[in-house]
């Protein structure tokens, strides 16, 4: 019973359990498709048929564009490479990039944020400041100086990932500390807290125990939406020549690049199955995050009980107003 209440109170389950109709729809389809992705990601080595750069096996080449069919189900690259295990390989990579950005982002806008809003003055107007500052940064830009600067022209795994990595990273603080600064200084005026500074706790234990615990509901929404972008991002690297090079990793955005001339000879699947990776995990990421969205609304989920609710409970629900207006309740 106590497992079932906390897997209740996981972000996700707590809100696929409140949703109904086409908000679970959304949500579900979302979920189904980042898990698929994400087993892919997790199960690359057994599902992907050859290594991400492989050219040969048992010592005879895959050959270059080669269609899809016999031993290469999507067919093969421009460079030799199976489309197939490029794409499998290419989810590690994509959740790569989300874990490092999305996870080093959440943890400075965050700290930011709570400081920022809990002890004010000074140090707010400054980190306001910087935020705005920063925010006015394009990603993709600031993304291209980060990997020439971080990578220094060497794409491989670790530098390309880690230049995408920081440079989504700096962009994302912003959003997370102007978030968590908004219910810091909401929550830091609530009676509890004024309470935990008559007892005599400590700034510190107020900030962590009290505040940020009742600020941090919608970092699961803006997470998801968060991912999705840095997803397009670490494709957009590599379309522009700044991604992982395929010796090092598997990259959707870098096989972009190579499949142009393909497209324009006919050659459509090189291009094809990286784009609709890329697609798909991008619209998995956003259904769910839109479905968050919409659930975290109390007015939209009051209004989803009330069409499902049964035309009984309809009635039951109006018996004691019209009881009421008739003078038999008092």
């Amino acid at each position: 019973m106590k497992l079932r209440t906390v897997l209740g109170r996981l972000p996700v389950v707590h809100q696929l359990r409140q949703s109904v109709g086409l908000q679970r729809g959304m949500l579900v389809t979302g979920l189904v498709i980042t898990g698929l992705f994400l087993l892919m990601a997790i199960f690359a080595p057994w599902l992907a048929p050859y290594g991400f750069n492989q050219l040969s096996v048992d010592g005879e080449s895959f050959g270059a564009q080669r269609p899809p069919g016999g031993d290469h189900l999507l067919g093969t690259t421009v460079g030799g490479y199976d489309v197939l295990s490029r794409v499998i390989w290419g989810s590690r990579t994509a959740f790569f990039v989300i874990v490092v950005a999305v996870l080093l982002s959440i943890f400075a806008g965050v700290l930011l944020g709570l400081v920022s809003g809990y002890l004010g003055g000074w140090v707010d107007r400054v980190l306001v400041v910087i935020a705005d500052a920063v925010y006015a940064f394009p990603t993709l830009l600031l993304a291209i100086v980060a990997g020439i600067v971080i990578s220094r022209g060497q794409s491989d795994l670790v530098g390309g990932v880690f230049a995408a990595a920081i440079s989504i990273t700096v962009v994302f603080i912003p959003q997370y500390f102007r978030v968590i600064r908004a219910e810091v200084v909401r929550i830091k005026s609530e009676a509890f807290v004024e309470s935990a500074k008559v007892v005599g706790a400590s700034t510190p234990r107020i900030m962590l125990r009290h505040v940020l615990r009742n600020s941090t509901r919608t970092l699961p929404l803006i997470f998801t939406l968060n991912s999705s972008e840095a997803i397009l991002t670490l494709a957009g690297l590599g379309f522009l020549g700044f991604g992982i090079e395929p010796t090092s990793a598997a990259e959707w955005g870098y096989d972009l690049n190579r499949s142009i001339s393909d497209v324009t000879s006919g050659i459509w699947w090189t291009s094809i199955f990286p784009g609709l990776a890329i697609v798909l995990i991008v619209l998995g990421i956003t259904l769910i995050g839109e479905s968050l969205n919409d659930l975290a609304d109390p007015r939209l989920r009051a209004r989803r009980r009330a069409v499902v609710a049964t035309p009984a409970d309809a009635v039951a629900a109006t018996q004691p107003i019209a009881r009421e207006e008739m003078g038999e309740v008092p």
